[in-house]
């Protein structure tokens, strides 16, 4: 193990190789992925962790982080409201397949003082390609509770890795915290402690 969404569309700007025919399912063969490095302020090595597992199906995979937390108020430093987590994976298709994401679903904690607001983004990339656009999902106070989010990419829009080829995926992830006009302190968190807040994340399967 490696120390480490409100419905939106996301525009991705990217180069990949060209695919063929989509395919009508996932590949049967068991797809496996492995977190190959893990680093940003949310994450810093020996205070975090992040795995990743591939649902049985093939048709997602999804991330646990711990203690990825950003806060504001109540005494919180200025570097406390902004926390960012970089994941990087390395998903081993099998042969004759290509996969791009097509949604992403983020969900975690968070308590926000009246006049408080806190925000989640994301953004992804397969290495040697552009980053998609950071879809913002912000939540103002009061709140108490889990918050969840989607991102989702139109078909035409979908960014595929280049067939026949290993491409690490990054995977990047930032929280903030605002503390406004409250005197309180607010947070919001993507931390597995809590159930049900793993993030996931959706493949879009073709053939090569």
């Amino acid at each position: 193990m490696l120390g480490m969404l409100v419905v939106a569309g996301m525009v991705l700007s990217a180069l990949a190789a060209p695919v063929d025919s989509p395919a009508t399912s996932a590949p049967t063969e068991k797809i496996t992925l492995d977190v190959k490095t893990i680093n940003g302020s949310g994450c810093p090595a020996g205070t975090a962790t992040a795995t990743a597992d591939v649902a049985s199906d093939n048709t997602s995979f999804t991330v646990h982080y711990t203690n990825f937390t950003a806060k504001a108020g109540g005494g919180a430093s200025a570097l406390d409201a902004r926390k960012n987590c970089q994941i990087n994976v390395l998903v081993h298709v099998p042969q004759g397949f290509t996969y791009a994401i097509a949604e992403a679903e983020y969900r975690g904690f968070a308590h926000i003082e009246s006049g408080a607001s806190a925000l989640e983004q994301a953004n992804y990339y397969f290495a040697g390609t552009s980053p998609t656009a950071r879809v913002r999902h912000t939540y103002p106070g009061p709140f108490h509770g889990v918050w969840r989010a989607t991102d989702t990419t139109d078909v035409a829009a979908l960014v595929f890795a280049p067939c026949g080829e290993d491409r690490n995926l990054n995977i990047n992830a930032e929280l903030r915290a605002d503390a406004g006009t409250s005197s309180g302190t607010s947070y919001i968190e993507m931390d597995s402690e809590h159930a049900s807040v793993d993030t996931i994340y959706h493949f879009a399967w073709k053939t090569c």
